[in-house]
């Protein structure tokens, strides 16, 4: 890598579409769910140590999960890691982690990434994101990877861009369009020019520093005067303060859709955000019905279903299609395999029988 970038990772999510596997006391970054013997946390630090040494890291979580940070990632410092005392969504995480490293170096480059992805083309994706290093060294560039989507996936921000535009290897956005609804994703994925955003960034830290200055002013006064702050011993309560002050809002809303200096890389690298059972279970190895099962399970007369539960344990299943099963201590689950947007509903539900069950 010809530049040295600086890792962002966002590791400070609950995880609420992998519950009752996910929970609040270890959400599903700090989880080993692809059987590898590494947390998804892990296995985003691994990737980006192809990129940038120990030193270079810094993972962005809620303050409840410091522990666990430390306990998988050993090789960092407590300092490497910035505990959030509220969860307020990416611009808040993106701007806390921007600011900080620019306090004490205004020339750097950040890589920010999820601690949840899957990409099984390593090379391929190392390709991408030295594309991007460079197309970010453009004063003012945010860069982001666009996917080519498989589905009109509606959990995804989705990137129109000018093929005729390019800096480099990157395209400049046409539109970005944060979530849309189940019309307008249909309506993308068929146009057949649209990617969806990673959720990964590319960027100096001085032109996203200028971006929050100009589509978020709120955020950028607030996290300014973080710098009088960073690293001393008044650092948790200016934090504890300035968290109060901002919205909840996603770096995509906040300046992505607003800025005309966002620029995308096309990236071919087999990409999963294993955001949810359904995305989990397209990658998972299944069986001639297309069932993926993670239990010492009988199924008759069912088909493309996710069955989790513990080996000791016999699970008999009949007549099911496009059902989750997954029976995780405390709480069995059984609902439509392609429900996310339930979950939300679930656990705040689960909450109201008791704080164990979520």
């Amino acid at each position: 890598m010809k530049q040295k970038p600086y890792i962002v990772i966002m590791a400070g999510g609950i995880g609420s579409r992998f519950w009752p596997y996910s929970r609040k006391n270890k959400p599903k970054q700090f989880l080993d769910i692809l059987g590898a013997g590494r947390s998804l946390l892990q296995m985003t630090y691994d990737r980006f140590r192809e990129v940038a040494d120990p030193s270079r890291f810094l993972i962005v979580t809620h303050k409840n999960y410091l522990n666990l940070v430390l306990e998988q990632l050993p090789e960092l410092n407590p300092d490497q890691i910035l505990a959030e005392p509220l969860q307020k969504n990416t611009a808040n995480c993106i701007a806390y982690s921007a600011y900080k490293i620019h306090a004490f170096d205004p020339e750097a480059t950040l890589i920010v990434t999820p601690a949840d992805h899957l990409i099984l083309r390593e090379n391929r994706f190392q390709e991408s994101i030295q594309k991007a290093l460079d197309a970010a060294q453009e004063e003012g560039h945010l860069i982001t990877i666009g996917i080519k989507p498989n589905r009109p996936e509606t959990g995804y921000g989705y990137i129109q861009y000018h093929e005729d535009i390019q800096q480099g290897s990157a395209q400049k956005v046409k539109t970005f369009t944060e979530k849309p609804n189940s019309k307008l994703a249909k309506a993308f994925f068929e146009s057949g020019d649209f990617v969806w955003n990673s959720g990964m960034f590319v960027w100096k830290v001085k032109s996203l520093i200028d971006a929050f200055k100009a589509h978020m002013p709120d955020v950028a006064e607030v996290f300014e005067e973080g710098s009088e702050h960073f690293g001393k011993a008044t650092e948790e309560e200016f934090l504890n303060r300035a968290y109060t002050l901002v919205k909840n809002i996603s770096i995509d809303y906040g300046i992505l859709e607003k800025s005309d200096q966002v620029y995308v890389v096309l990236g071919d690298f087999g990409w999963s955000d294993l955001g949810s059972w359904r995305s989990l279970h397209e990658i998972r190895e299944k069986d001639e019905h297309d069932n993926v099962v993670e239990a010492n399970g009988m199924l008759f007369d069912t088909h493309h279903s996710y069955i989790k539960s513990h080996s000791e344990k016999l699970v008999v299943v009949q007549g099911l299609e496009n059902y989750l099963i997954s029976d995780t201590d405390n709480v069995l689950l059984i609902c439509k395999l392609d429900a996310e947007k339930k979950f939300r509903e679930f656990v705040s539900n689960a909450r109201k029988k008791g704080e164990d069950f979520v």
